[in-house]
């Protein structure tokens, strides 16, 4: 291609940055916009030339074995089904909430991935997202055993999503309420959720 072919081009791109950004000021930076086309193709791309290509090319050193996954299966629902819920299709209401929005990771755009990717991701976190990173070593075998459980979401049974409800994390006032439900079964004091005075605003 010719200097001023590719010139113009870096121009054209310029231009179409430039006019893309004062669209995106005049609408405003709610979270609760769904990303842009634009915006998701070039977040991707981004991820794709930021992960090294020694990490897309690592490969798992566990299997799919039923032990690995029940400790997976119960680590994601401790930790990461916040935002990505049990079954990995992100619609909980801190996940609707964040921009971008989790990925529907049952779906082939999270499935085509390498385990690599998928651990790098998890292990380092993904940058101006709500995405953190969750590796604290050089190596972390809960992450690879993660990549696993991502992998397995598309084949996710009720009875696994019941199991892990068993694990996901509860506030203090949930935590609060079943305590007070549980004595009032056994025949305690009056629950709370009745006893407890109504406060009006």
């Amino acid at each position: 291609m010719s200097g001023w072919k590719i010139g113009f081009l870096v121009l054209v791109v310029a231009v179409a940055a430039v006019a893309y950004g004062a669209f995106l000021i005049r609408r405003g930076f709610s979270a609760r916009e769904k990303p842009s086309a634009l915006e998701q193709a070039v977040a991707r791309a981004a991820r794709s030339m930021a992960t090294p290509s020694g990490a897309k090319n690592q490969k798992n050193p566990f299997s799919a074995s039923s032990e690995a996954l029940d400790e997976a299966r119960r680590h994601f629902a401790d930790h990461c089904a916040i935002c990505h819920a049990n079954d990995g299709s992100g619609q909980t209401g801190i996940g609707q909430n964040l921009y971008p929005k989790p990925p529907d990771m049952r779906l082939t755009r999270t499935q085509e991935l390498t385990d690599g990717q998928i651990y790098y991701i998890i292990h380092n976190g993904v940058r101006l997202t709500g995405m953190p990173a969750w590796g604290e070593s050089h190596h972390d075998d809960d992450t690879w055993k993660l990549v696993l459980f991502i992998r397995h979401l598309p084949d996710l049974t009720l009875e696994e999503k019941k199991d892990m409800e068993r694990f996901n994390p509860i506030s203090p006032m949930e935590r609060m309420e079943e305590e007070e439900e549980k004595e009032f079964l056994s025949g305690g004091k009056q629950s709370g959720k009745s006893a407890r005075p109504q406060h009006h605003h």
